[in-house]
């Protein structure tokens, strides 16, 4: 089934991930919050493993182009594709941490502008509407 998934950051105007269709293993109409979250994970894990982990015979400055230089300083990270570490992601740790992170209030999921709250939460994807992710920050201080 596709799903249309947009990522946002608490004080951006604009979006970190524009809205991108997903493609997850699920065929049926409603799901829990937790599964969802799972799918969402194990999909980005089976990407990310796929990439090809190729090692370049020679170092070589890697340049973006001026208008992409811009998009990856507005996400907060800029990369030049390049992967350092060989090794893959492991799914249900990806998915561990992930059910962890939305417990512990890292990020908020937001179906059609309604926050979804609780992990056994249903949600009906019959109805096509785009799942929002926003990033939460936490104020840096101290009690003392």
């Amino acid at each position: 089934m596709e799903i249309k998934v947009t990522v946002k950051q608490l004080g951006k105007k604009h979006p970190v991930l524009s809205e991108q269709n997903i493609e997850i293993a699920y065929e049926e109409a409603n799901i829990t919050l937790e599964n969802l979250l799972k799918l969402i994970v194990q999909q980005q894990v089976d990407e990310f493993n796929a990439k090809s982990f190729e090692l370049e015979d020679e170092d070589y400055t890697k340049i973006p182009q001026n208008n992409y230089l811009n998009l990856l300083t507005d996400t907060g990270k800029v990369g030049f594709g390049s992967i350092y570490n060989l090794k893959k992601a492991d799914l249900p740790k990806a998915q561990e941490n992930a059910i962890q992170a939305f417990e512990d209030g890292m990020f908020a999921v937001f179906y059609n502008e309604e926050q979804l709250e609780s992990l056994t939460q249903t949600i009906d994807l019959g109805l096509k509407h785009t799942f929002t992710f926003i990033r939460l920050s936490f104020l840096a201080g101290s009690y003392w």
